[in-house]
């Protein structure tokens, strides 16, 4: 794991990345979701993804884990001007883009933004930001904002809202679940960096008109079962952007759980080695 700094839109700031597989691969770069950092990755979906001969990237967004923290507001447009600089400071030309949750929003952005640097584009458990769309149940909701105490009240808290926004038909034990939990508060504990990145999501709201202009090949996959997204924002985005490909899943709900991370492996790789070679 190493930091390094990139030059972004807004500002020059350092981030937190961890890479795998060796040789000649494409680079896939996998963008988190709200408030979540690059240890919530999947060893298994990582695993896969090299095993297919790819390089894997991750990341800590900025305001979350180890990259920096931003004293002051931003749109998900610098967020995701932070991967072209990351990219650039990496000397990656191109790669595969495949963000979850605000992470899609974040890969949206960058394939309208930078269709050069962009091989595909997969957008997971994630929205067009159609005003119109169905929003989470209001007890959903109340999950994204944990009101604890104490280290422990707040690992217990954590621990429960992977239920609830996780997949009911890939369900994690509470030994995972707590694991995770403990991990992230003790690695960074940044409440405030989640609302930054949140108010970062209600200014760059309604994406329809750019990912109408996208024109980069792409994939979306959505849970049947998102219960903080539900599956008409998937649908929507996939309807919005020219050609896209969606792939809806049974029992899958706002997470990538181990035992569901082989099936978007092999999505994403299929529908890689189905595109066109480039010349």
């Amino acid at each position: 794991m190493s930091s390094i700094v990139v030059n972004s839109t807004d500002r020059e700031l350092a981030l937190c990345y961890e890479s795998f597989g060796v040789g000649s691969g494409d680079w896939i770069i996998l963008i988190r979701g709200l408030g979540t950092q690059l240890i919530e990755w999947s060893p298994q979906l990582i695993e896969g993804l090299v095993a297919a001969g790819l390089r894997v990237l991750v990341f800590d967004n900025r305001d979350a884990g180890l990259s920096d923290k931003i004293e002051a507001d931003y749109r998900v447009e610098d967020m995701a001007a932070d991967i072209a600089g990351l990219m650039d400071a990496l000397h990656i030309m191109r790669a595969h883009i495949f963000g979850i949750s605000l992470g899609g929003m974040i890969a949206q952005l960058f394939a309208y933004a930078y269709p050069e640097r962009t091989m595909t584009l997969c957008s997971v458990m994630s929205s067009s930001g159609n005003p119109e769309l169905p929003r989470a149940k209001p007890e959903v909701s109340a999950w994204l904002s944990i009101d604890a105490d104490s280290r422990e009240e707040y690992i217990r808290q954590d621990a429960e809202s992977r239920v609830v926004f996780g997949s009911p038909g890939y369900p994690e034990s509470e030994a995972e679940r707590i694991e995770m939990s403990t991990r992230t508060y003790d690695r960074s504990f940044v409440p405030e960096g989640t609302a930054r990145q949140m108010r970062a999501i209600m200014a760059s709201m309604d994406r329809t008109q750019k990912l109408e202009a996208i024109q980069v090949p792409t994939l979306v996959i959505h849970g049947e079962e998102d219960a903080m997204l539900p599956l008409p924002h998937g649908e929507d985005t996939a309807q919005r952007i020219p050609g896209a490909r969606f792939r809806a899943l049974a029992g899958m709900g706002h997470n990538i759980p181990h035992s569901l991370a082989p099936q978007i492996v092999e999505m994403v790789t299929d529908f890689i080695a189905g595109l066109p070679t480039r010349s």
